[in-house]
């Protein structure tokens, strides 16, 4: 929980484990894009393309947009606006946004011209750079986790394992993937467990609750809690995972490509 930064830098060295996850990497299949994938168009505001880097949200709109974390390969944004609130014009680099409320709002571009747009809690979406002003038209506060992705190497090369869409396709669901990313949607029914599977560095925001007992590639387990609202970036590993509570629980995982 990255309003808590030390307790969760403190969890991302041990949850999906890359410091631990150094045996031989598994050979598999390579994973195929989910067929006919969700564009941006489909969940997410437009966005002006050509716009420059400037204005940076959470300089020009500070009471709004909150850096919690940032490396080089992410850099994680909470956004919250209260009911009617609007923004200034602003500029994203791509992203992905994880809904954490449903919301209702208008878009207007450096042009004027508006839009319309309508999410629900949960959804998640990318979303190329460009530039936009937000206003919040409902009668209800909302909020959004923003996770704007930085250019990198390649991570080809890097240990790898077991894809999870492969090998538990019961719990883990790729709902897009392009270039950059790939977002996986993950639900797991109470006492419901997985087998060992590769995680490439990620950002997991957590729709729910969690309680989850991880097991290491050595066989060493700890149990592990977050709070729904939750982000925080995960380095590349291997892990099993296995729900112990009496709930269930759902997360949005981001992994990173480029």
């Amino acid at each position: 929980m990255f309003r808590k930064p030390a307790q969760f830098i403190a969890l991302t060295s041990f949850l999906f484990v890359a410091a631990c996850s150094k045996t031989e990497p598994e050979a598999v299949s390579e994973p195929q894009p989910a067929a006919d994938p969700p564009t941006a168009a489909d969940s997410m505001p437009d966005r002006a393309p050509d716009a420059g880097a400037g204005n940076d949200p959470t300089v020009v709109d500070p009471g709004r947009y909150t850096t919690e974390f940032e490396n080089e390969a992410v850099r994680i944004v909470r956004i919250k606006y209260g009911a009617g609130e609007e923004s200034v014009m602003h500029y994203h680099p791509d992203s992905v946004a994880v809904f954490m409320t449903d919301i209702e709002g208008q878009m207007t571009m450096p042009d004027g011209s508006t839009t319309e747009f309508a999410n629900s809690a949960g959804k998640a979406g990318f979303t190329p750079a460009g530039e936009h002003l937000p206003k919040n038209t409902s009668d209800s506060a909302w909020e959004v986790i923003e996770v704007e992705l930085k250019p990198r190497d390649s991570a080809a090369g890097e240990p790898g394992g077991p894809d999870a869409t492969v090998v538990d396709g019961q719990h883990y669901t790729a709902e897009f993937e392009n270039e950059s990313v790939r977002i996986l949607r993950i639900a797991y029914g109470p006492g419901e467990e997985s087998v060992l599977h590769y995680h490439p560095d990620s950002v997991a925001v957590f729709v729910t609750d969690h309680l989850v007992q991880m097991t290491m590639p050595d066989g060493s387990s700890e149990e592990i809690s977050a709070s729904a609202g939750d982000a925080m970036f995960i380095p590349g590993g291997q892990h099993l995972p296995k729900n112990v509570s009496d709930s269930a629980w759902e997360l949005v995982l981001i992994e990173l490509k480029n």
